[in-house]
């Protein structure tokens, strides 16, 4: 008899925790071992666990205080490189998809997949193989495409790519500040620099700019 697939459940809603473990324990062969609310308590509640208890498959969220998914992520895979980590999240913004494969998760899926895509994809990691619908592969694609294209030559960093990439998607410093996790006076201080190095007056300049490049 093959031993039950054990999953640990990693979000900061407690809806979220008790939907999911609801899904998985409906289904024969698999079964809930832990949960956390933030990838802190989670990296610690995995080093305290008796090896033949620690789970085969984590359930990531990808937005959390304390740490969030993509950092917790990284932590487990070093420490634990047995064990598979399924981003699961609402967000599909590129460069996030991008950081959470870097980080070691094997799939990144959206919260509005089913329950039956949920339970494949979990399956599907246990036997190391990734899963990824069309919309996500689309956006990983663009991430690195992205990436690439922007020159190192330009003097920019990398927050500064992500903070230019969204000013030409006409974004407000409110909503890069929301987007990337980032106070509003760091977001001001990058559309400084960015308007310094690229020697632009005004973000609006900064958007064409990115669009004549080719960027966006």
């Amino acid at each position: 008899m093959n031993p039950n697939i054990k999953v640990m459940i990693v979000d900061d809603h407690d809806m979220v925790r008790v939907g999911l473990r609801t899904y998985i324990s409906l289904e024969p062969g698999l079964e809930v071992v832990g949960e956390a609310s933030n990838g802190q308590a989670a990296f610690d509640q995995l080093n305290e666990v008796h090896d033949a208890l620690l789970p085969d498959v984590v359930l990531m969220d990808l937005t959390m205080p304390v740490l969030d998914g993509i950092g917790a992520t990284k932590l487990i895979c070093e420490k634990f490189p047995q064990m598979k980590v399924i981003m699961l999240t609402s967000f599909l913004e590129e460069a996030k998809v991008l950081e959470a494969v870097e980080s070691g998760a094997i799939s990144y899926m959206l919260k509005t997949v089913s329950s039956d895509q949920l339970i494949h994809a979990i399956q599907s990691a246990y036997r190391g193989m990734p899963i990824m619908n069309a919309e996500v592969s689309q956006a990983l694609t663009r991430g690195i495409r992205q990436r690439n294209e922007l020159p190192e030559q330009e003097g920019l960093t990398a927050r500064e790519r992500e903070v230019l990439l969204l000013i030409a998607e006409g974004k407000s410093n409110k909503d890069i500040s929301e987007e990337l996790f980032i106070s509003i006076k760091t977001v001001k201080t990058h559309v400084s620099n960015l308007l310094m190095k690229c020697e632009l007056e005004d973000r609006t300049q900064l958007a064409i700019f990115a669009h004549r490049k080719g960027w966006v």
